[in-house]
This record gives structure tokens, sequence and C-alpha cells, in this order.
């Protein structure tokens, strides 16, 4: 008998049948919705810029919307979509057709990729269109503050706006590697954010590792900042309304350093649903 080879189409038509039920999902028309109706709304909270510029509480306010929504995006969505297939039984009849356990795996992640995809192009452009207008509007009004030319950049916004999706992508892939073995979607749900939180604290385990102390806590401290991916390095933010300019090799360290952490979170996630009951 000749061995079924792996097929692209077969893991794109699991996307797009991923990508067409989530799109279905309330939770991403809701939060699309909230996180648009926030990015819009903020130039009219300019007041509450605690000091900051006013474009920079812009951008802060964008991004922060970006993180936080597409967090809850790709943790949710991914759990409800993986744990729709076993909970309907429709997974027993796909697995039953010539597709592998790694096609549906991979299939699911691509279409949580392109969600994510379409939910950070959305908001990293209608910030574009925000910072823009309030920008003009600027200008015109100072405009000895803008002899030098206006003060954004709009191709890192668009960079920016890159590494934060890249950003959910790696939270994807972590919490499908959860959801390959756990048993209950609410668990992988409750685990994905707790990866999302130590993720963003890894640099608090990295200090507590290098300053020592009692020998567990040195062990747990120096395991989770070696493990665990630092997101703080997503966040480049900062240097949008200043004169900062975006340093592309550590764009590109960023980049490499997220890709091989979202292909070993794949890999795993493979290799645990392989070896699962159903």
């Amino acid at each position: 008998m000749n061995r079924l080879r792996y097929s692209l189409l077969r893991l794109l038509f699991i996307a797009q049948n991923t990508l067409r039920e989530a799109v279905r999902q309330k939770i991403f028309i809701l939060l699309l919705v909230l996180a648009l109706g926030l990015v819009a709304g903020a130039q009219f909270f300019r007041e509450f810029h605690f000091g900051s510029h006013e474009l920079k509480f812009l951008t802060d306010v964008g991004f922060g919307a970006m993180a936080g929504f597409g967090a809850v995006l790709a943790v949710v969505a991914t759990a409800q979509l993986f744990f729709s297939e076993i909970e309907r039984r429709t997974i027993l009849t796909l697995l039953a057709k010539p597709v592998w356990r790694a096609e549906f795996v991979l299939g699911k992640f691509a279409g949580v990729a392109v969600l994510t995809a379409v939910f950070c192009g959305g908001l990293t452009a209608l910030l574009a269109g925000v910072l823009w207008v309030r920008e003009s509007a600027l200008m015109r009004e100072l405009p000895d503050a803008f002899a030098g030319g206006g003060m954004i950049s709009y191709a890192q916004v668009a960079l920016v706006g890159l590494l934060q999706w890249v950003k959910l992508l790696l939270l994807s892939a972590l919490t499908l590697l959860v959801a390959s073995y756990a048993q209950t979607q609410l668990f992988t749900v409750v685990m994905g954010f707790v990866v999302w939180v130590s993720c963003h604290l890894q640099h608090l385990a990295q200090a507590a590792s290098a300053r020592g102390g009692a020998s567990a806590a040195r062990v747990i401290m120096g395991w989770a900042a070696h493990v665990l991916h630092d997101f703080q390095v997503f966040n480049l933010g900062e240097i949008l309304g200043g004169e900062k300019a975006l340093p592309w090799s550590y764009l590109g360290r960023v980049l490499l350093y997220a890709g091989a952490y979202i292909v070993v979170g794949c890999a795993l996630a493979v290799f645990c649903f392989r070896r699962r009951e159903l």
C-alpha cells in the first residue's frame, strides 16, 4: 500500500474552513469592533495623555488595543476552533479521510494566522489614518513645531503592527501546543493566558535568576528565563513619534527569534496530537 503523501492543498483547505468558522464566531466581531472603536475614539481622549506627546499617546492606545484584544482573540479563537472539531466529533470524520494529523494541526494554525493578520492589519491601517488626520491638523495649527516635516514614520507604524502580529502568531502556536494534549477548552484558554502573562514577565525571571537565592527558586526562574519567549522584545512602539529610527538589525533578530519559537511550538503540537487518543 502506498503511503499517503503530505499535501499542502489539504492543509490550505483546513485553514480555509477554520477561517470561515472563525469569522462566524461572535467573539471575533466583538473584539474587532471594540478595538476599532478604541483606536478611532482615542483622539477624543487626548487630554489624558499624562504628559506624553499627543501623537505618542495615540500610538500607545492603538498598539495597546492591538496587543490586548489581539491576545484574547489569539488564545480564545485557537482553543475554540481546535476543540470545536473534537466536541462535535467531526474530527473523526475528517481524519478518516486521507488527512494527516499534522495537516489538521497546521491547518488550524494557518487559519488563526490569517484571522489575526486581518485583525492586526485593520487596526494598523486605522491607527495610521488616525495619526495622519491628527498630525495634519497639528501641522496646520503649529507650523513652527513641524518645520522639519512630520513626526510619524508610517513605515515604522506598519512594521510595529507586523511585530504585533508575529507576537500573536507565537501566542497562538503556544496555545495550540497546550490544546494538542489538554482535555478541555477551558484549561487551554486559562493556560494560554498564563503563558501570555508569563512571557510578558520573562525579563523578571531573568533578573531573579541572575540574582540567585534559594536553589529551588533559582532553578524555576532559570528554567522560565531560558524556555519562555520574552514578549518585551516586541514593544517597539516607543520609537514612534520620536527621533529614533527602527533598528533593522534588531528587527531581524526579533523575527528570527520568534520564528524559531513558532516552528518549535507547532512541531511539538503536531508531535503531541499524533499520540493523542480521540
